[in-house]
C-alpha cells in the first residue's frame, strides 16, 4: 500500500492477527471455539493471498478470456454451452486449468503443491 497509509499495511495486519490466532488462541482452546479459531485463521490466510495474488491473477484471467475471444466468464460459459470450442478443446482445458490453479492458490495453496 501507499500513502496515506503508514506501516503496518493491510497484509501485515492480517498476517499478525492470523499468526496470533495460530500461535496463541488455537493452542489454548478446544472444541467449538478451537474449530472457529481455525476457520478464522484460514479465512485471514485466504484474504492475505487474495490481496497479494489477486491483481496478477485478474490480469492473467482477462488475458485468458481474450485468448478465447470472450469478454467475461458469462460469455465463456455461453460459448462452452454452444460448443464454440469443440475444435479448441485442448486449449480450452489448459486455460481453464490455469484459472482453477489460480483459485486454489488463494483458497488453499496446499491443494496445488500437495503439501500438508
Amino acid at each position: 500500500m501507499t500513502a496515506p497509509h503508514d506501516a503496518p499495511n493491510a497484509n501485515e495486519l492480517l498476517e499478525a492477527v492470523r499468526e496470533w490466532i495460530d500461535r496463541e488462541l488455537i493452542p489454548g482452546t478446544e472444541g467449538r471455539l478451537r474449530f472457529h479459531a481455525r476457520v478464522a485463521a484460514n479465512v485471514l490466510g485466504i484474504v492475505e493471498r487474495e490481496i497479494e495474488l489477486g491483481p496478477g491473477q485478474a490480469a492473467a484471467h482477462e488475458a485468458r478470456l481474450a485468448r478465447l475471444g470472450v469478454g467475461s466468464d458469462a460469455e465463456l460459459a455461453a460459448a462452452i454451452r454452444r460448443r464454440d470450442f469443440d475444435d479448441r478443446a485442448d486449449e480450452l482445458r489448459a486455460l481453464l486449468l490455469e484459472s482453477v490453479l489460480d483459485k486454489l492458490a488463494v483458497a488453499n495453496p496446499r491443494y496445488v503443491t500437495g503439501a500438508g
